[in-house]
């Protein structure tokens, strides 16, 4: 160790941290930044393969959380320490809750949502389309950003959990 400074002497100067909010430089916000990316990275990456990949509420609501929780450890808001635990204990809160969603359809529609029919056999379900918030504007959008000038070859269109529609087209014989 340089000089003999001890460990809470190097981190402090590494940091700013001191036990709490602190002051900091933009060298020490580079080393947070550093370190709260690794360690939530890792974090991240002992959860689930595809956590924040599926874009489901559910994922979305624990990244801004954790975003948000980070932020203020990187520009010295909030302690280092304290806010990787507060990210640790999402991740797991996150693992745990998709773990109950898998093994229980209950919980899965609670915290995840359903899929719900917008279109079947040309026939648009007005009703589930006011209740989505969705207009035929954002329908026909939607399809023309597939390719489709109309709904004349589509059998079903579906609003998946994540928001996303789903085109399922007619079978040719």
């Amino acid at each position: 160790m340089p000089g003999g400074m001890r460990f809470h002497e190097i981190w402090t100067a590494a940091f700013g941290v001191s036990g709490g909010t602190a002051q900091i430089d933009p060298w020490q916000a580079a080393a947070r930044a550093a370190l709260l990316y690794v360690a939530t990275l890792t974090l991240i990456r002992l959860g689930k393969k595809r956590f924040l990949g599926r874009g489901t509420p559910f994922d979305v609501v624990i990244a801004i959380v954790i975003g948000s929780i980070a932020a203020r450890a990187i520009l010295g808001g909030s302690p280092i320490l304290p806010s990787l635990a507060a990210i640790a204990t999402l991740i797991a809160l996150h693992w745990l809750f998709s773990l109950g969603a898998m093994r229980s359809r209950g919980i899965g529609l609670l915290v995840k949502g359903r899929n719900r029919v917008l279109v079947c056999d040309g026939v648009v379900d007005e009703a589930a389309m006011r209740d989505e918030h969705l207009t035929m504007h954002d329908l026909e959008e939607d399809l023309r950003e597939r390719g489709y000038e109309s709904l004349d070859p589509i059998a079903m269109v579906r609003i998946e959990r994540n928001g996303k529609l789903s085109f399922v087209e007619k079978r040719k014989l």
